[in-house]
């Protein structure tokens, strides 16, 4: 079965992430998220492997993001009674900036806030728990169905920037499997840091619907020379002689001299646990009568009956000539209203989210 569209084709790998990481050795904790990334990045799948305990700590913070503004607040607070300005470091935006974040952490339980009983009225703040160390390691995945020579030009900037950034541990690239060897041209566009993994979803997404055909380089350490290799023992070198690691010097030395480096991963991680990837339904129309979940192995996707596959989220959306909202006798089906089936599949989706996070925890 293959996708109509890359986005279809991307909850696949997303899926099967979910299902079977690490590809290239044991299964380890982890959590995936779609369309996820930074202000100058946004990555197709990125892959979060976490520390269960910190994650069962992380987990006790509530399911929500914290987002940046929140995360220094919480990361910071101190164990006792201290007012706010004297507790955070020094911020580069106004104070009072800073105290509307306060407020929004304490809103949502993530410190203690309290009016201080002094003339000045001081806000104090404390901590309710400790902020863990929760991530290990944070890997992206590139997904491109139909690679070809050109397109594998296309993506070798964007793969360029992955390794020199010096965010992620791994970047990797998913394709579509032809039942041949990886072409020359495409090994000598795709940075050799980059793994390639080959997947196969003729018959749905199980664990063994993926196949490693290059080894990623540790990013953290491809300055020093460390690069990837092929996973069936061949040449090892990719055919480029010269992965002496000067591409790699950049995300290094990045990641050693840049002290915010840390925040952002927290940041990145953050967002894909709060948002997972089975959030396509807050940007689609699954309150559309053609809206539908169609099984695809282990895998559910978006179906679209008007169309007769899986729709982009560009397509499903108010414009499409096909829109059809639910009745209102649908939408007020059970009690109190529950809604029709575009809420079940809503909360369908969120429960499957559920289930991901604590099978997290087991593992």
């Amino acid at each position: 079965m293959v996708p109509d569209a890359e986005f279809g084709y991307e909850l696949l790998v997303c899926r099967w992430a979910e299902l079977t990481w690490r590809p290239d050795g044991d299964p380890t904790p982890a959590i995936v998220g779609r369309q996820v990334g930074t202000r100058r990045r946004r990555w197709d799948t990125v892959v979060v492997e976490v520390d269960p305990d910190g994650f069962r700590r992380r987990r006790a913070l509530g399911d929500r993001e914290i987002d940046r503004e929140l995360l220094g607040i919480v990361r910071e607070a101190p164990p006792d009674w201290e007012w706010y300005r004297d507790a955070l470091p020094e911020p580069d935006y106004p104070w009072r900036y800073v105290r509307e974040a306060v407020h929004r952490a304490a809103d949502r339980g993530l410190i203690d806030e309290r009016t201080s009983g002094d003339a000045g009225g001081r806000i104090e703040i404390r901590r309710t728990r400790p902020y863990p160390d929760w991530v290990r390691r944070i890997v992206a995945i590139e997904n491109k169905p139909d690679l070809d020579a050109s397109a594998a030009a296309a993506l070798a900037d964007q793969l360029e920037y992955d390794v020199d950034a010096g965010l992620l541990d791994e970047t990797w690239l998913a394709t579509e499997a032809t039942g041949s060897r990886l072409e020359p041209a495409l090994r000598r566009e795709i940075p050799i840091e980059a793994g390639i993994v080959l997947t196969d979803f003729g018959t749905g997404v199980d664990p063994e619907s993926g196949t490693v055909a290059w080894l990623p380089s540790d990013l953290r350490t491809v300055g020093n020379g460390d690069t990837g290799g092929d996973a069936g023992g061949g040449d090892g070198g990719g055919g480029d002689e010269d992965g002496d690691g000067s591409d790699g010097d950049a995300g290094s030395n990045a990641a050693a001299t840049d002290p915010d480096r840390e925040t952002r991963r927290l940041v990145l991680a953050e967002r894909v646990y709060g948002r997972g990837w089975r959030s396509f339904h807050d940007t689609m129309r699954p309150d559309c009568r053609h809206f539908q979940l169609a099984h695809a192995g282990e895998a559910m996707r978006p179906h679209c009956a008007a169309k007769g596959r899986c729709p982009t989220a560009r397509e499903c959306s108010s414009s499409c000539p096909s829109v059809s909202p639910e009745p209102p006798a649908w939408r007020t089906q059970g009690w109190p209203i529950e809604g029709g089936p575009g809420k079940g599949i809503t909360r369908l989706l969120e429960r499957r989210r559920e289930r991901a996070r604590y099978r997290t925890l087991r593992r």
